[in-house]
C-alpha cells in the first residue's frame, strides 16, 4: 500500500495552493498550519530548495472522534497534503494515506473512521 495519494496539475504554485485549500474545505477540512520548507531550510540550514508547503488539514469531526477512540493520535494528526513546485510550469501535490497511517495503530476501532478520511482525501486529490 502506498502511503500517499498523488496528482500533477499544471498550474503555478500558489495557484495549487489555493486549489488545495479549496478542495478540502469542500470535503470539511481546514488549513491548520502551513509550513514552508523552502523559507525553513533556507533560515536554518541556508540551502536552497524547491517551493515545497506542507499543508497541516483537518476535519474536526473526525478528529474529535478519533480522539475520542485513541487518545495518542494526535502524533498522527493533522492529515499531511505537500504541494511542491516540480519547476517545469507543473506543481505535485500529495496527500498522506490515512489508512497507511492507521496500520501502525492497533485499535479497530480507528479502521472505518481512517476509511471514511482515506475517502474525503483521495476524492481531494482526484478532483483537483
Amino acid at each position: 500500500m502506498e502511503y500517499y495519494f498523488s496528482t500533477i496539475l499544471n498550474t503555478g504554485f500558489s495557484e495549487a495552493v489555493d486549489k488545495v485549500t479549496e478542495a478540502l474545505k469542500t470535503e470539511g477540512f481546514g488549513i491548520v498550519s502551513v509550513i514552508d520548507m523552502q523559507a525553513k531550510l533556507k533560515e536554518k540550514l541556508g540551502v536552497d530548495y524547491r517551493k515545497y508547503t506542507i499543508l497541516g488539514a483537518c476535519n474536526p469531526a473526525f478528529a474529535y472522534k478519533a480522539l475520542q477512540a485513541e487518545e495518542k493520535i494526535g502524533t498522527m494528526l493533522p492529515c499531511n497534503i505537500v504541494v511542491i513546485d516540480r519547476e517545469n510550469g507543473t506543481t505535485e501535490v500529495a496527500a498522506v494515506h490515512p489508512m497507511a497511517s492507521m496500520m501502525a495503530v492497533e485499535n479497530e476501532a480507528l479502521g472505518p473512521l481512517a476509511g471514511e478520511v482515506t475517502q474525503k482525501i483521495k476524492k481531494v486529490i482526484d478532483q483537483l
